[in-house]
């Protein structure tokens, strides 16, 4: 997997088509990336000893890496052909 975290992405399928964000997670073995503000699901927890009061969450689901492109901060320059003056 070319994706790592830090990285900038960008989605090119699915219902975030066009955002972009920062990896925060990376998952090898599913072939999967978290990223920042994207795919972002309700999570419904029930009150417990660490959370007294539970509540509706918004937590970020993994989206493929298939679905995502890395996006290059800065383009090289290459170098043109052509003829000599």
């Amino acid at each position: 997997m070319k994706i790592k975290v830090n990285d900038e992405v960008l989605v090119i399928a699915g219902k975030d088509k066009g955002k972009s964000g920062k990896v925060v997670k990376t998952l090898k073995k599913d072939n999967k990336v978290i990223v920042e503000g994207i795919n972002v699901h309700k999570k419904h927890q029930k009150p417990n000893n660490a959370n007294e009061n539970g509540g509706i969450f918004d937590v970020e689901a993994p989206i493929h890496v298939s679905n995502v492109k890395k996006v290059e901060a800065e383009k090289k320059e290459t170098k043109k052909k052509g003829k000599k003056d």
